[in-house]
């Protein structure tokens, strides 16, 4: 008798193709049909510029799908990084890369041009601060713990960001360490924002001296719970989250990297305050101005930064990110790659249903739900949610001025009259909560027999400004003549 002819089971057309792979045991015998082709590279329908890193071709799948939960080390796929550059470099291949080097390399050497990585800063660190040993590595370089020799802060203890100019080996990193620098002396006067003292440069590397935090980042409190938040414990951390966004957008400044391990304790006490850090990926932005770069990291990045057209709202989809991890201990998008995390963050919604969120109250759900709105115009502003019913009965919580009221005023002013009367109909129907967030910014803005002027606004607003706002002429903008 001849070999069997009968036909192979018929595959799953829903199942993976590892699964396909591994569900039936491997035959006694070689088969006789033709071996099939080589797999095809991942795909991905929604985002076909996104493809699984090439650095490790070769390394075998795993089986099954690891638990959503944190485990050690718990660092995303990929550190803070302009993932644009990244995409680039992989759609193309190894020789048009190459190519395109010489081809760059040639044109610069025709022109030229030469990158200039001196920033104006000064050059006496070694006379003004003792430096000590290193307490911490990024991607884009390390800190170490320091102290003032002399002058007003002599013998403070502080924390020196170490840049080196090796790193910078584009236009786009020497802007963004310039930046960062700016950014820091312009944003002054929160007690959640980490202090700037000085910046200093050598031939090699950029120092940034800043406050020193000894608690440790949110990320290793996370960690070292195990398991969830309780709800206080987590508002207890939202509140400060919020309150340091709120102010840097008040300020023009979209930070675009918000994530636990850009949040230190100053000290290892349980109520020890919270400061926002690492500002290398900011931006100044103007109320009515989008921002295309794709930057940030994998599991926090926001729908909209992906589709390149995103302002503040994707810092707030980042502390949704957060507060959901802070409430039910996991993620809420969740993938082996990175092309599978933007898939996800793109496509799929964050599971209420399982596990702790039945027990969870429905304001602290709705507070999540309208964090991580996939429509950032639905999205709460960080302003807003310190108005959130689940917020409000939190101590000492403060609502504070927000650029969104004067960006929505002015779109009133512009209307005809039909929108007015529209929104005046409209306004009726407001619930006591939206309201109350109404109320709050109304009376920031100081009202004179229950008018609001051109005279309050503009003190409301220099009254709030740093240098980062000035600077950026916020004010100037708003009341041009394409403004107010």
């Amino acid at each position: 008798m001849g070999t069997c002819t009968s036909k192979p089971p018929k595959l799953n057309p829903y199942a993976s193709r590892e699964n396909q792979q591994n569900d039936y045991p491997a035959p006694t015998q070689p088969p006789t049909f033709p071996s099939p082709p080589p797999p095809l590279p991942p795909t991905t329908p929604f985002l076909p510029m996104y493809t699984p890193s090439p650095a490790h071709p070769n390394k075998p799948k795993t089986p099954s799908t690891p638990l959503r939960l944190f485990g050690r080390p718990f660092p995303p796929p990929s550190p803070a990084k302009h993932i644009r550059e990244v995409l680039r470099r992989r759609k193309t291949n190894k020789k048009a890369e190459n190519e395109a080097k010489i081809a760059e390399r040639e044109e610069d050497e025709e022109e030229g041009i030469e990158l200039d990585k001196r920033f104006g800063f000064s050059e006496d660190l070694r006379s003004r601060l003792e430096v000590g040993e290193e307490v911490g590595r990024g991607h884009f370089g390390y800190t170490c713990s320091a102290k003032f020799k002399k002058g007003e802060f002599k013998g403070q203890q502080v924390a020196v960001k170490v840049i080196p100019k090796s790193k910078m080996t584009t236009a786009i990193a020497v802007e963004d360490a310039r930046r960062e620098v700016k950014i820091l002396r312009a944003l002054t006067g929160h007690n959640n924002l980490v202090k700037f003292y000085d910046a200093f440069e050598d031939h090699d590397n950029v120092y940034i001296v800043m406050e020193l935090c000894e608690g440790g980042e949110l990320l290793d409190r996370i960690l070292a719970r195990g398991e969830k938040y309780s709800e206080d414990d987590a508002k207890a951390v939202m509140v400060q989250i919020l309150n340091v966004v709120a102010f840097c957008h008040l300020q023009g400044v979209v930070h675009r990297d918000l994530k636990p391990e850009n949040f230190l304790y100053m000290s290892k006490e349980e109520n020890s305050l919270l400061k926002a850090i690492d500002f290398g990926l900011s931006d100044f932005v103007r109320p009515d101005e989008r921002l295309n770069d794709i930057v940030g990291s994998a599991y926090y990045v926001a729908p909209e930064v992906l589709h390149r057209s995103y302002s503040t709202e994707a810092d707030v989809w980042s502390m949704g990110v957060i507060a959901y991890i802070l409430l039910c201990g996991s993620r809420p998008f969740w993938a082996r790659t990175e092309s599978g995390i933007f898939r996800a963050v793109l496509k799929a919604d964050p599971a209420f249903n399982k596990a702790p969120w039945p027990s969870l109250s429905s304001e602290a759900k709705d507070f999540v739900k309208r964090l991580l709105d996939k429509d950032p115009r639905k999205r709460m502003t960080a302003a807003q949610a310190l108005s959130h019913p689940w917020i409000q009965n939190h101590n000492d919580v403060k609502v504070p001025l927000d650029i969104l009221v004067f960006r929505l005023m002015k779109a009133y002013m512009r209307s005809s009259t039909l929108r007015k009367a529209a929104l005046k109909a409209l306004s009726k129907t407001l619930t006591v909560d939206e309201l109350f967030y109404l109320r709050e910014q109304f009376a920031l803005l100081e009202p004179k027999n229950g008018n609001i002027t051109l005279e309050n606004i503009k003190k409301a607003l220099m009254k709030n400004a740093t240098d980062a706002m000035k600077e950026s002429h916020i004010p100037d903008f708003l009341f041009s003549k394409n403004g107010f």
